[in-house]
């Protein structure tokens, strides 16, 4: 019974307009080239800097293993926050197709509509709030 009313609350919720829409678009190819940008930026500096280019060391002496292990922390923080950005990249490609289809805004799971108030926040996502929750708590 709850899935029924969650149905009707959610498709009783106007559709988007296209100016809407657009408006939505907008704020995904902005949030899109900034995660680019992000994560090329990563990219470059966990991959491609050596020691000496990343501490300003002009020497080529041996380091400390302190300074090594310091070096493999941040360079596995950065591309754990490297893969978690290019996973959100990954949602924002998916949600400017859901535009091209036409299906921008409705859940993935029980169909109905996703609040704007959610899509403001996260503009790139797929469920409404109570499918969201109902996910989140499935999980635990």
């Amino acid at each position: 019974m709850k899935k029924i009313t969650q149905k009707v609350a959610a498709l009783s919720e106007k559709r988007l307009t296209a100016a809407e829409i657009d408006s939505y678009k907008h704020k995904l190819l902005i949030l899109r080239a900034r995660l680019s940008g992000d994560v090329s930026t990563m990219t470059n500096a966990a991959l491609n800097k050596n020691r000496l280019e990343a501490s300003g060391d002009l020497s080529v002496m041996p380091i400390h293993m302190a300074d090594v292990g310091s070096d493999n922390f941040e360079q596995e923080q950065t591309l754990s926050f490297m893969q978690s950005e290019s996973g959100i990249l990954d949602q924002v490609d998916e949600a400017l197709v859901r535009i091209k289809e036409g299906t921008y805004g409705t859940c993935d799971s029980c169909g109905g509509r996703i609040p704007k108030v959610r899509l403001n926040f996260l503009p790139y996502a797929t469920l409404c709030v109570q499918c969201a929750e109902n996910t989140v708590q499935d999980e635990k």
